[in-house]
């Protein structure tokens, strides 16, 4: 794709950046392909400002004419703005000001002197930052001089999970995905029963949704319990069976008596869905499977929730009741509790009850891995170190197929129709962040690496939130052509950065607490962009740097 047929104003003079924390600069802004790039007229290189285009959200332009509208100054010398939708003819003197609202939720202004430059840059940063070709994306022309494109990609395989479980005999890693035919969303080896054979599984991916059959995602060392997770079995009106099925989940729980199933949608929703093909496990059909429903919401609501939440964060009518107000009608904290809540419940059914649990809710992508992954939090140690927790992303997540290209279009900002859009990530983010908080000490990664990832979900210089799944990334050739994030957040630069200097590993499950007291709002995301949250940075940076000197002395 050639970018420059898209810019038609590469540079412009003059221009005057405005943005949190620091006075408003004069200099040079220049448009490239992927970026914005700001230098200010003193030339002092560390006051460059580089923004990813793919990090914008929205775009608000007005234009303010100097001569031919000077009859609409007031008497305060303040200029009318006027949207250039409804700008009536082009006059010989103006400017403009584009106002870009980004993913990150920061809000920087660009006043543009000359209303045809900066009609020109709004419309060059609106088409390059909403590039959909996978393949135009940065990522793929990011070449930083300390990573090369020959390093490993990702961090483990289903292959080394599996080599490192207990109780080989009970499990096995199935190929029957290899090619990706059976389950689009799926990586190319799961972890099933040893029992089961790959002629069951196929039959049974088509039992179903999206062919997202039961596999295992958690084994429990302490009790050789079991987390499976899947998507709806597709039973219909007529209350189809599946013996294959039935068969699967009856080799989960072989010799144990009894399992749960957590059906992340509510008992009505679940009826529902029989009448457009989906369904449930009926109580007949797998007599040793106990049902849960525990509704969490997800797609539009939970994107709603979003905006409504920064919407409330930039609140600047500094009523404390008002702002309480809009902060409980967005539900975000509603949405954190529910996430919690049902890990926590799974967890329980685990580790208390010692019984194995199959997650799912319609599709398998959303909810699902939600709840698998906070629930892996509270019972597993290891997946609450640095390397551990990455790990978990890239297993939970990546492999497992949620669609982040189309989750992530879109942040609290845009403009544009609600589509596939919904901050699932996000929310787990900042339910690991509730986890950290109430438990400083058991965690080996820091805020700053919830903070960074929560920013490289949206716009990333890496490849490895790129496409909906395993098998898209590999057709872009994302592997091959970009760097990993992951991997370079555990090099040892970064790695000082990211952990949690008060680290104290724990073999203990950690039992979160979800009273409406022990939630609070994730300040250093959601006000991050506010003078408070600076303090509230330096604060913590200098205790940081207080306790390594400490561990350092001792």
């Amino acid at each position: 794709m050639e970018f420059s047929e898209h810019i038609k104003t590469a540079n412009v003079e003059d221009v005057v950046l405005r943005r949190p924390f620091h006075p408003p600069m004069q200099g040079t802004l220049c448009v490239t392909g992927h970026h914005l790039l700001f230098s200010n007229r003193d030339g002092d290189s560390s006051r460059l400002v580089l923004l990813l285009l793919r990090n914008i959200d929205a775009i608000e332009k007005s234009v303010e004419n100097l001569l031919g509208y000077s009859s609409l100054f007031s008497s305060t010398g303040q200029s009318q703005r006027f949207d250039i939708s409804v700008t009536p003819c082009v006059p010989s003197v103006s400017s403009g000001t584009i106002t870009l609202k980004c993913k990150d939720l920061c809000v920087l202004q660009l006043d543009i002197p000359g209303m045809e430059e900066c009609l020109n840059i709004a419309r060059s940063i609106e088409y390059l930052s909403s590039l959909d070709i996978v393949s135009d994306m940065y990522p793929f022309f990011y070449r930083p001089l300390k990573l090369s494109l020959q390093d490993q990609w990702g961090l483990s395989s289903p292959e080394q999970n599996y080599a490192q479980m207990e109780e080989l005999d009970r499990w096995r890693l199935s190929h029957v995905n290899k090619d990706y035919s059976v389950c689009p969303s799926y990586p190319p080896a799961v972890i099933v029963p040893h029992s089961i054979d790959d002629e069951t599984l196929l039959k049974v991916a088509k039992f179903r949704q999206g062919g997202r059959f039961p596999v295992l995602c958690y084994y429990h060392r302490k009790n050789g319990m079991v987390i499976m997770r899947s998507s709806q079995p597709l039973t219909g009106a007529n209350r189809k069976r599946c013996r294959e099925d039935e068969l699967l989940l009856q080799a989960v729980i072989d010799g144990s008596g009894l399992g749960y199933i957590i059906d992340t949608r509510s008992n009505q929703q679940a009826q529902q869905a029989r009448m457009t093909g989906g369904g449930f496990e009926s109580k007949s059909s797998y007599s040793c499977w106990k049902r849960l429903h525990r509704q969490l919401e997800r797609g539009k609501v939970l994107q709603e929730s979003l905006i409504k939440l920064v919407e409330a964060c930039g609140d600047h009518s500094h009523s404390v009741d008002r702002w309480l107000s809009k902060l409980e009608n967005s539900k975000w904290l509603s949405h954190v509790h529910t996430a919690l809540a049902t890990a926590g419940l799974l967890a329980e059914c685990v580790e208390r009850d010692g019984h194995s649990v199959l997650v799912h809710g319609s599709e398998g992508t959303d909810a699902t891995l939600l709840v698998s992954s906070l629930a892996q939090l509270i019972l597993d140690p290891n997946t609450r170190t640095l390397d551990g927790f990455l790990g978990l992303l890239e297993r939970e997540w990546l492999l497992a197929g949620h669609p982040f290209q189309q989750r992530c279009a879109h942040s609290a900002y845009s403009h544009a129709r609600l589509r596939l859009e919904a901050p699932v990530f996000v929310l787990l983010l900042d339910c690991v962040w509730q986890l950290a908080r109430q438990f400083p000490l058991a965690m080996g990664f820091s805020e700053p690496l919830l903070l960074r990832l929560a920013m490289e979900v949206y716009a990333s210089d890496y490849g490895t939130f790129l496409c909906n799944s395993d098998q898209e990334r590999c057709a872009a050739g994302v592997k091959e052509r970009t760097h990993c994030l992951f991997q370079f957040l555990l090099k040892p630069s970064e790695r000082e950065h990211y952990s949690n200097p008060l680290y104290e590993p724990t073999e203990l499950a950690i039992w979160p607490s979800i009273q409406p007291q022990s939630l609070q709002l994730w300040r250093g995301l959601f006000l991050r962009w506010t003078q408070h949250a600076v303090h509230l940075e330096k604060a913590q940076e200098e205790l940081r740097n207080l306790v390594i000197e400490c561990r350092g002395a001792s």
